[in-house]
């Protein structure tokens, strides 16, 4: 069904060589990346209070990766993720006329598709934290079913450049984000589960009727081509990705949206929370940043981030920040905190947009 050595080989090949640096300076970058990550471990942990103090966790690896080396990883934690969609739809095609040349041929095509879009991603990602990791021998130091946190060196250099602030501050300031991510998922036992289970859900709810895909494939590249007069698109302006879902399949992408949000805004607000005592010019760099992200990078990066419904994403920290910084000033840090109590306290996708009703929801008189 999908080609993963095509995948990583095609986008290996396309993948845009990083700044220029120099040996000696590639393995500073490294190194202070690796230990600005141990410092903001401390910083997070404190700023937060997700992890009482003198709390033994188990700590996932932090690993400083270049752009070759994020695609291995994500190629990996793909197959990780959607083996059993994957099983399904080769036992269904295998019994199909042709199916077992279908799937070769299809594999390949699948596979050079993936490479393209992940080289497409490589240059952009500055962090990630690989939930779903598995074993690697490319990329060593997580146990199957673990994670681990990556740093992409080449393109936190090429930020920092292309926004003029400070480097030693840029890369704490980064770290500082990816780092609470992994504070979410070690402080949280059941949130990594909760999250698979609703990724399966959603893989799933796939329709495994090509006939059935095409067609919406079909009525989706008509609502995204197809203009109304005033220059708009169809269907709210979804993405292709959002248009070839299910309606089950979109039920669920809601809940995602929501956890997603809540997520990636806590992680921007404690980045910038933790201060300007430990970042200086946090202010400047957040001016700068927040520029970058509204303006993109031309019109056609911006037509495949709205293509792949990665604006979107964009919308998630900015949303996903209001409500943590609303609910932090209604019911303080230790309030917020409860959100981490069960997959029912987190917030719905509408409470996210109104975190008065997650409070009046959570906070209940009496509870």
């Amino acid at each position: 069904m999908v080609d993963w050595n095509l995948a990583v080989t095609t986008a290996t090949r396309l993948v845009r060589p990083g700044p220029e640096i120099t040996r000696d300076e590639a393995r500073a970058v490294v190194a202070e990346l690796r230990e600005h990550a141990k410092t903001s471990e401390r910083h997070v942990r404190a700023f937060t209070r997700m992890i009482p103090e003198g709390t033994a966790v188990d700590d996932t690896p932090v690993l400083v990766v270049d752009r070759a080396g994020w695609v291995k990883a994500n190629v990996a934690g793909f197959r990780e993720l959607l083996g059993p969609l994957l099983t399904t739809m080769r036992e269904r095609r295998g019994s199909a006329p042709g199916g077992a040349v279908l799937g070769a041929v299809g594999g390949k095509v699948t596979g050079v598709e993936l490479g393209m879009l992940l080289s497409f991603l490589s240059s952009r990602v500055l962090g990630q934290y690989e939930t779903f990791a598995p074993v690697s021998r490319d990329l060593p130091g997580s146990a199957a079913g673990g994670g681990r946190l990556l740093l992409v060196a080449p393109n936190i250099v090429h930020v920092e450049r292309e926004l003029e602030v400070d480097p030693h501050d840029f890369r704490l300031w980064v770290c500082l984000h990816e780092e609470t991510h992994r504070t979410q998922f070690t402080a949280v036992p059941w949130l990594r589960a909760h999250l698979e289970g609703e990724i399966q859900t959603f893989l799933g709810a796939t329709d495994m009727d090509p006939m059935n895909v095409l067609e919406r494939l079909r009525e989706a590249a008509q609502s995204l081509v197809g203009a109304r007069p005033d220059g708009e698109r169809g269907e709210e302006g979804r993405s292709l990705v959002e248009l070839v879902q299910t309606p089950e399949q979109r039920e669920v992408l809601g809940r995602l949206t929501a956890v997603m949000s809540l997520l990636e805004g806590h992680a921007d607000f404690v980045m910038d929370g933790v201060g300007p005592e430990v970042v200086p010019s946090v202010a400047e760099i957040r001016e700068k940043f927040q520029t970058r992200r509204a303006s993109g990078a031309g019109r056609l990066d911006a037509a495949l981030r709205k293509l792949l419904g990665l604006d979107a994403k964009m919308r998630q920290y900015r949303d996903g920040e209001r409500f943590v910084r609303a609910v932090v000033g209604q019911v303080g840090m230790d309030g917020f905190n409860r959100v981490w109590t069960s997959p029912n306290t987190l917030p719905t996708k509408s409470e996210i947009a109104k975190p008065a009703d997650w409070v009046a929801r959570v906070h209940r008189k009496g509870e």
